[in-house]
């Protein structure tokens, strides 16, 4: 979405939605080159409607990069969706994404303080000044592979003593500048990707460092972001690793009834609870007594539904379940001494559920359990009931 005017800029601050605006968009892309021709993976952790990351994977070739994206918003994230490879309507702090899977990462996040509202200081592991970027960049930095490429921009004022750190630790060939609009205060920051050990032994950590401290403090205000990229470009390197995991962990009610509808509950599995697609029946060597019927239902072996003589059908499902029953015994020693002895002996129960399915029947859909199954004449065969069955 383009930001054209400070009136409409204003109005995006106040719902706590900043969009980049395209101009800035462009002249960071510039940046961006590849020097091979193999895929790319790219992420936008607070997407938007999807025009930073849509316009990256144009730069970048979109026969061969898997474009990601995740965004809080429902409207913007529908809109998201259409334009990405993989798009979640989530807040990035429920999603399960694979860490160092990604080449390259726009990086826009939410601005302002952490509040109660929005979670207080949970999962914030920093201890200097709570701030929404970087709770959000704490996050996000792991997901970057080595030599990935960080495009960050944030409010100036953002890079105090600790986030300024994180950087410096994080990333090589660091370099910042002002935003073509000025509208929020924003700089651009790019990075590579690099191992903290082969930093820490580096000057150049320490002077990224204070450049940022300095542009954190308005002592150093930064170039304004060119229009034509003329320093080395940042080379976005190819996908190291398989698909990486990227989903929601919590699903809002929408999402829900989305998903039971998709895939119709277990109504798909129902011939499999129920035994009616199973394998081929066998016929017993001999007729079944009731003894042996009743153990077999008990047991979960006879399974579906079953007609009674007087044309009763029931859906029945036998299990049995094992419960545990208590003794106590007490005994008294010679000095008049008693002791307690507590004994628990296994036991099975076997329960029998029975569904009511006969038409017209003023029990139809009723759901109770068999208490017993005597047999007057003859034993009941599989696929028949008897007409005795008493419901509890």
């Amino acid at each position: 979405m383009a930001l054209m005017f400070p009136r409409l800029a204003r109005n995006f601050a106040k719902n706590g939605y900043y969009p980049t605006d395209e101009d800035t968009i462009d002249r960071v892309l510039n940046a961006l080159d590849t020097s091979h021709d193999q895929r790319v993976r790219i992420l936008d952790p607070c997407a938007g409607e999807g025009h930073a990351i849509l316009e990256s994977t144009h730069r970048l070739g979109r026969d061969r990069t898997d474009a990601y994206g995740i965004e809080y918003d429902l409207e913007r994230a529908r809109h998201m969706q259409g334009l990405v490879d993989v798009g979640i309507q989530s807040d990035l702090m429920d999603t399960v994404i694979s860490q160092r899977a990604f080449g390259m990462m726009f990086f826009n996040p939410p601005y302002g303080d952490l509040v109660s509202e929005t979670g207080g200081s949970k999962g914030y592991a920093g201890k200097g000044r709570q701030r929404l970027e970087k709770l959000f960049y704490q996050r996000c930095v792991h997901l970057l592979q080595y030599g990935g490429i960080l495009m960050m921009i944030v409010p100036r004022y953002v890079f105090d003593d600790e986030l300024s750190g994180w950087v410096s630790q994080h990333f090589d060939r660091v370099t910042a500048f002002e935003a073509a609009i000025d509208t929020f205060q924003q700089v651009v920051v790019f990075g590579v990707r690099t191992k903290r050990n082969a930093l820490l032994a580096n000057d150049q950590a320490k002077q990224t460092r204070k450049l940022l401290q300095r542009i954190g403090s308005g002592e150093l205000k930064p170039a304004p972001l060119p229009l034509t990229w003329c320093d080395e470009p940042y080379d976005v390197p190819p996908a190291t690793s398989s698909t990486p995991h990227c989903y929601r962990v919590s699903l809002e009610p929408e999402q829900l009834e989305q998903e039971i509808g998709r895939l119709g509950g277990l109504w798909p599995s129902f011939n499999l609870a129920f035994w009616t697609g199973g394998g081929t029946q066998r016929r017993p060597l001999r007729q079944l007594s009731s003894w042996h019927l009743a153990l077999s239902l008990a047991a979960g072996g006879i399974s579906g539904v079953v007609t009674a003589r007087s044309g009763r059908q029931l859906v029945v499902k036998g299990d049995t379940f094992k419960e545990k029953t208590a003794k106590v015994e007490f005994s008294e020693d010679a000095d008049g001494n008693i002791s307690e002895r507590r004994i628990l002996t296994d036991r099975f129960v076997p329960a029998i559920m029975a569904w009511d399915v006969t038409p017209n029947s003023p029990d139809k859909g009723r759901l109770f359990k068999i208490t017993s199954t005597p047999a007057q004449d003859e034993p009941a065969q599989p696929g028949s009931a008897d007409s005795d069955t008493e419901a509890a």
